[in-house]
């Protein structure tokens, strides 16, 4: 007699009573009848969502309580909603927030300094801190990136690194821009910054620069931008100065050799978690991204918050249409409405381009739920936590303010991530539902999973499973854990991309403005 195979019992997620949709936490078939009351009247995929009531055509879709799009027909109860049927409002107006400023800003509840945590870290004579011992291989242009290759490589082949301890490593930080740049512009300010924010983030122990020596982004006016004077920690030269490819690899290797034991001096000691500034990043967002790994992540922001830390929200274009619960956080109005004025500049950035903000969500974005910007942007803003705004700053420029801030950069991962690095970010943490491959030197990225699925098909690639909140696990008990991981990696315990290898090819300076 033949076993009768029982169907899964269907989970679905309600996550607001305000709400009009609710998430399916298992694939749906037609004609199944949920835990909510409403039988299904198409088939739902997994991590997507179906109305628990009916929306007439133009009407909001409600989802964490807030509006993710409207609906671009009547859809009844019961039915899938996606982008066939849904929008962020071309049809019927666009989605006008409220920009209320300061309000019910709730001060930190700061730990006392005595109880707060701490971490292993590299104390450098500027009194800031590092995770991480690196020598980077900086270039000026594209031109000298494969010179800047071949330093790194001919060092790491010598074996000589292996007398060093306390250094982590050597990267060789290669861009593709640089040459035909006004210096007067903005791609040259931008790469400015960039470069010199890498060339002294705390986990920098020493730097060569390279260039060619007739591009357009200069050494020397890089160097008289910020008074630097060339010292036994930060080295510069140009391949058509030292005569060619081989003798600039060779000077390098020399340059580097010099160098090692002045860097493996630096020894870890016992540092407080307010040394720490968290980069904050999401990618391969999926239906699961809002509601387990990114407001994980955000609880742990808040702990590191609470501890005197730092952390970084950016990816512009993926909080738009959740700005407004941003704005309401500010410490300030100068600071809600810098924020403001940021998300304007987008909006007509992509009316020049003759595109539009909801472009984003990606194809794999919307194959893992998500429909239009604004329901992606309400989850990547839960990375930022629940405390006061204190401040809004450029891309790739110096994180100075303590607790959470904001950074414009584009949505871009690998963009994104290289401005927060250039703004002193010393560590990572990268959610994604998806399985995004990615890494970060010569900051540590820590890769959270959304969803167990993904968890475990990409085990050797993630560090965390966020999937496991659906199964009981409080957000408050899992942005613990995130918490605790990130102080062991800061401590110098390696991630898994940094087992990897990762780390090399993800320099990528915002490039805005014409190239000539």
């Amino acid at each position: 007699m033949s076993e009768v195979m029982t169907p899964p019992a269907a989970r679905t997620l309600l996550l607001n009573p305000d709400d009009n949709v609710a998430v399916a936490l298992t694939t749906l078939d037609v004609g199944t009848d949920t835990p909510l009351g409403v039988r299904t009247a198409k088939r739902v995929p997994k991590g997507h969502k179906f109305t628990v009531k009916p929306i007439g055509a133009g009407e909001a879709i409600v989802k964490f309580g807030q509006i993710i799009g409207f609906a671009k027909e009547a859809i009844p109860t019961g039915e899938w909603v996606h982008e066939h049927n849904a929008g962020i409002g071309e049809q019927h107006g666009a989605f006008e927030r409220d920009y209320a400023f300061c309000e019910g800003v709730v001060p930190v509840d700061f730990v006392p300094e005595a109880q707060r945590a701490t971490f292993q870290g590299f104390k450098r004579a500027n009194g800031q801190v590092g995770t991480r011992n690196y020598i980077g291989i900086l270039t000026s242009v594209n031109c000298s990136t494969t010179v800047a290759g071949f330093i790194a490589k001919e060092v790491e082949r010598s074996g000589i690194l292996d007398d060093y301890p306390n250094i982590d490593g050597i990267v060789a930080l290669k861009q593709a821009n640089g040459c035909v740049i006004d210096y007067r512009g903005v791609i040259f300010d931008t790469l400015k910054k960039t470069t010199w924010g890498y060339a002294t983030n705390p986990n920098m122990g020493g730097v060569i620069m390279v260039g060619l020596g007739c591009e357009g982004f200069q050494i020397p006016r890089l160097k008289e931008a910020y008074g630097v004077t060339e010292n036994e920690t930060f080295r510069t030269m140009t391949i058509q100065e030292v005569g060619g490819t081989r003798k600039t690899v060779e000077a390098g290797v020399e340059a580097v050799r010099q160098m090692l034991p002045i860097v493996n001096r630096a020894e870890r000691t016992t540092q407080p978690a307010s040394e720490l500034t968290l980069a904050l990043q999401c990618g391969g967002s999926d239906g699961y991204s809002g509601i387990t790994a990114n407001p994980a992540l955000g609880v742990a922001a808040d702990i590191l918050v609470r501890n005197g830390g730092t952390a970084i929200l950016s990816e512009t274009p993926e909080i738009y249409g959740a700005e407004h619960l941003l704005t309401r956080r500010a410490k300030s109005r100068e600071v809600g409405e810098k924020l403001v004025d940021i998300i304007h500049w987008w909006e007509d950035y992509a009316e020049r381009n003759n595109m539009e903000m909801n472009n984003n969500p990606s194809p794999g974005n919307k194959l893992g739920g998500l429909t239009t910007i604004l329901e992606k942007s309400l989850g990547a803003s839960a990375k930022g936590g629940t405390t006061p705004l204190n401040a809004v700053y450029n891309y790739a420029e110096p994180v100075t303010e303590k607790g959470f801030v904001f950074m414009d950069t584009p949505g871009y991962d690998p963009v994104s991530a290289t401005g927060q690095v250039a703004g002193g970010a010393n560590m990572l943490c990268f959610t994604t539902g998806r399985g995004s491959a990615y890494g970060c030197k010569p900051t540590p990225s820590i890769k959270i999973a959304t969803n167990s699925d993904i968890y475990h098909k990409m085990i050797d690639d993630m560090d965390i499973n966020g999937g496991d909140v659906l199964d009981g696990k409080s957000l408050e008990e899992k942005g613990q854990e995130i918490f605790e991981k990130i102080l062991r990696v800061a401590s110098g315990e390696k991630s898994k991309s940094e087992e990897l290898g990762y780390g090399d090819n993800e320099f990528v300076p915002w490039q805005i403005g014409a190239t000539f």
